[in-house]
């Protein structure tokens, strides 16, 4: 569809009356009411553009959410859901950074830059177009064409696009910033994680911080600087769009001590025991329908009931710092929610909530320290030294939750982050806000992806995707698909039957047309070769059809092999997890400098872009 732009004094070659621009922004507002989301309020209804909030939790699972079937408390972010609507069929990417692009691009990720995440970057890909490392300049942006249109754009919270002067936040559309540009590091302060690179780089518009502020904590920080900037421009009456990007509840565990221990002993009682607690709230939430499958557990962690119970005590723990990071990070959305209702922009905010990816059930750590006696691991061993687990939550310590945890976090699926499997890519989804229609607490099961985001908010701000960039590259044609007819109510998806996901990382593949799905997965979490799966009646994978449909499985194979021409996809010359199904440890590489993330040095901004963090 094509969207209405409006046009600024600049643009319109001088500064209107007050009185003419009044009656240009009404009219303006009333076009896109009607033309973009036809069944919207008008503009007697609505005489503003809406404020847009994007809330992005890092490695928050499907299931995590009480509005998703969770045990965890989450009421701020349960209450956008009873306000607004639930999508259980929304997908990202299988890891953060090319989410994250396709979310600000609009693009699919082999096009935009994030073909492979930068620390994994394989030979074969190196140097090609698509796989930079970074959000190339061969895209726009979402913040860009909304800052053309008239709005402010705010950026909080972890970045992952890029660390270069001219791959920053405020290079590609921010206005205002305070970002972490790595995917992860403490909560506490910049230590990171490797001997080559200890500290975390963050940027605060558009200049790299010499030190974080004296009471930095990453969640609660990300927000007080938003709600800062928007106190700033709260006067001049434009809108405002606000990407909060946060770090929790990515490992390592972080938290206040008054957040530790909020499930205490809760979790004892294993993972299988709570996998099926959370099914059971699904069905009768309306969440998954009657008769879903769990997936089949992970077959090498035995459940903890068997255990005895200070080794369950210590596996519990790790997931009650886990539900602790997921209810701060709730905490500080209500922060942020009330803050708008008390300045009178609550109800003319749309907010969008997803995670980024499936939960992590690897251990980041371990594979980042590698081997005894190398490097990093003496640096590991020095640095994240707090290790006992009363220590875990303080500055140096080191927690994740392992596989069975992620499972949990993404029940009923199979699998997790990293993997092309429903457990990796599915990611529960509320928007509420005044472009919803739609009853208030509703579900809806149409198939969406995170890359429809960007041309979805272009319709709200009645902006036009542009032909091309600063720089006279052709952009890309946008590959998401607008829900403005699904969120009035008028369709109950955006795609049709003859639309397809397709998905690559890692040299895992995946394609999802209808209710079919095909995947290609590394050993010994998939076949080494092409699977098929129904997912209306088997959501959670059990069930390899490809023997009994290849008629199916055919037809399916069409459409990766179109997916992945039209999309420059250069699968791996190796992969992390090509090595998985061996029981010796992993062969060391035989190409020089792979896997990069070994080989990554510290970042060093130039010297006329630091700074100081702002008061």
């Amino acid at each position: 569809m094509e969207t209405v732009r409006r046009g600024s004094a600049h643009a319109m070659g001088g500064k209107p009356s007050s009185r003419s621009w009044l009656v240009g922004i009404l009219c303006f507002v009333g076009m896109v009411a009607t033309y973009a989301f036809p069944n919207m309020a008008t503009a007697a209804d609505s005489p503003r553009r809406p404020n847009i909030v994007i809330i992005l939790g890092d490695d928050l699972g499907y299931a995590d959410l009480g509005s998703f079937g969770s045990e965890i408390r989450t009421p701020n972010m349960d209450s956008l859901a009873k306000e607004g609507v639930r999508f259980t069929n929304f997908y990202t990417n299988p890891t953060c950074s090319p989410t994250r692009a396709a979310l600000l691009s609009g693009v699919d990720s082999h096009r935009n830059g994030l073909g492979n995440m930068d620390e994994w970057t394989a030979p074969n890909q190196r140097g090609a177009v698509g796989y930079e490392g970074y959000l190339n300049n061969r895209v726009t942006t979402l913040p860009q064409v909304l800052k053309d249109a008239g709005y402010h754009t705010y950026m909080v919270g972890k970045w992952h696009l890029g660390k270069a002067p001219d791959q920053i936040p405020a290079a590609r559309g921010f206005e205002r910033d305070f970002t972490l540009l790595d995917g992860a590091g403490s909560y506490w302060d910049m230590t990171n994680f490797t001997g080559a690179a200890p500290m975390s780089v963050f940027t605060e518009d558009g200049r790299y911080l010499k030190e974080l502020p004296d009471d930095y904590y990453a969640t609660k920080t990300y927000t007080d600087k938003l709600i800062g900037f928007i106190d700033a421009n709260k006067a001049d009456g434009k809108p405002f769009f606000a990407y909060v990007s946060h770090q929790a509840p990515h490992d390592p565990f972080h938290l206040p001590r008054d957040w530790r221990n909020r499930h205490v002993g809760e979790y004892d009682k294993g993972w299988d025991a709570v996998r099926k607690e959370r099914l059971k709230r699904q069905i009768e939430l309306g969440i998954t329908p009657p008769g879903t499958q769990l997936s089949e557990r992970m077959w090498f962690v035995p459940d903890p009931i068997v255990l005895a119970p200070a080794s369950r005590a210590i596996l519990g723990k790790k997931m009650e710092l886990y539900a602790g990071m997921v209810e701060n990070l709730d905490h500080h959305v209500g922060r942020l929610i009330d803050h708008l209702k008390k300045i009178g922009e609550y109800e003319n905010t749309i907010f969008i909530v997803f995670g980024d990816n499936g939960a992590e059930g690897t251990d980041l750590f371990k594979m980042i320290a590698g081997s005894p006696g190398t490097r990093d691991f003496l640096y590991a061993a020095i640095t994240w030294s707090q290790t006992h687990p009363n220590a875990w939550g303080d500055p140096g310590s080191y927690v994740g939750y392992g596989p069975m945890w992620a499972q949990v976090s993404m029940t009923p699926f199979s699998q997790y982050k990293g993997w092309v499997a429903e457990g990796g890519i599915r990611n529960a989804l509320i928007v509420s806000g005044p472009v919803v229609k739609r009853p208030p607490g509703s579900i809806n099961h149409g198939v969406m992806h995170v890359a429809d985001i960007m041309p979805t908010l272009l319709e709200v701000a009645g902006a036009t995707y542009p032909k091309k960039t600063p720089e006279g590259h052709e952009l890309p044609p946008l590959m998401g698909k607008s829900w403005g007819p699904m969120l009035t109510g008028r369709v109950e998806s955006p795609r049709t039957a003859q639309d397809y996901l397709g998905w690559e990382i890692f040299g895992n593949r995946a394609v999802r047309q209808g209710d079919w799905k095909i995947r290609w997965q590394h050993k010994s979490y998939g076949k080494g070769d092409w699977e098929l799966f129904n997912l209306a009646t088997d959501a959670a994978e059990r069930k390899d059809l490809a023997a009994e449909r290849p008629d199916k499985l055919r037809e399916m194979l069409a459409l990766w092999d179109v997916y992945a021409r039209e999309n420059n996809v250069i699968v791996p010359s190796r992969s992390m997890f090509e090595t998985l199904e061996d029981q010796l440890p992993p062969r060391v590489p035989d190409d020089a400098g792979y896997p990069p993330l070994i080989y990554k040095r510290q970042f060093v901004p130039p010297k006329d872009m630091v700074a100081d963090p702002k008061e």
